[in-house]
């Protein structure tokens, strides 16, 4: 077994740029939902004319899905928040003829209203339902994989201690969101996944990448943590939690009656 001292010099020197989760092969297990949302949204992307991605990390998950869609709409757009997923957006979607903004995950979007027919977000941090009726167009749809309720909080309470599980994230509020923003709900489904993790450098790595599991996460600070996790995992084999993940689907009808 590599020592604590290996293991968390390799976490510290792993990139964790983009949404390409490959470093964890062999290391730690997502179990993915049942639904494949990025074959979904590829057969929604052969259809739509004018095409947004929010919140679209280094633009791995829409690069998969036009590439499976095969056609590409005539406008592909998409946002992000962090200045190195920018880059890494721009590269992924050039040869798509996408173009990249930068725009907070709570902001505005930089886009007029009624502009896009398609709107999709895989794990958006959060969903800024108002903005989102705004640009979709009368009849186009918003397509979306939602981070939910407790995702991770196994590890949360194992590096902080007991947390309170609020329901921001839960698909209540979402449901609730998009219809104040006068957007019908077509479609919800839900799925609770493993998440397994083999050794700690991919605990470490998970926590510097997905930064909202422990807010103030850096290996420095969570030092004993992360030993009392290499010995647990020394002992079980593994570090065990679970993620809540669930598919929305929304259309904007052709009068919006809700702000």
């Amino acid at each position: 077994m590599d020592t604590l001292e290996d293991l968390l010099a390799e976490a510290a020197a792993a990139p964790v740029d983009g949404w390409d989760f490959s470093w964890f092969d062999g290391r730690a297990l997502e179990e993915r939902p049942p639904w494949g949302y990025a074959r979904r949204l590829g057969e929604r992307l052969r259809t739509a004319t004018a095409a947004l991605d929010v919140q679209t990390g280094g633009g791995e998950v829409l690069r998969t899905a036009l590439t499976a869609a095969g056609t590409v709409p005539a406008t592909v757009a998409a946002t992000e928040s962090w200045p190195p997923n920018i880059a890494l957006a721009r590269a992924a979607l050039a040869p798509f003829g996408g173009v990249v903004e930068e725009a907070a995950d709570d902001g505005s979007l930089p886009f007029p209203a009624d502009t896009f027919d398609l709107v999709s977000s895989r794990h958006p941090t959060v969903a800024g339902w108002a903005e989102i009726a705004r640009v979709l167009a009368p009849g186009g749809t918003y397509f979306a994989q939602h981070v939910g309720v407790g995702t991770a909080a196994a590890v949360t309470d194992f590096m902080m201690g007991p947390q309170p599980v609020g329901d921001g994230r839960s698909v209540q509020r979402a449901r609730d969101g998009a219809r104040a923003a006068g957007l019908e709900v077509v479609d919800v489904r839900e799925a609770t996944l493993k998440l397994e993790f083999y050794d700690v450098a991919a605990v470490a790595v998970y926590l510097r990448k997905v930064i909202w599991i422990v807010p103030d996460f850096t290996i420095a600070r969570y030092r004993p943590q992360l030993a009392a996790m290499h010995e647990h995992i020394g002992r079980e084999g593994a570090f065990r939690a679970s993620t809540a993940r669930y598919l929305i689907e929304c259309r904007k009808p052709h009068t919006v009656t809700g702000r």
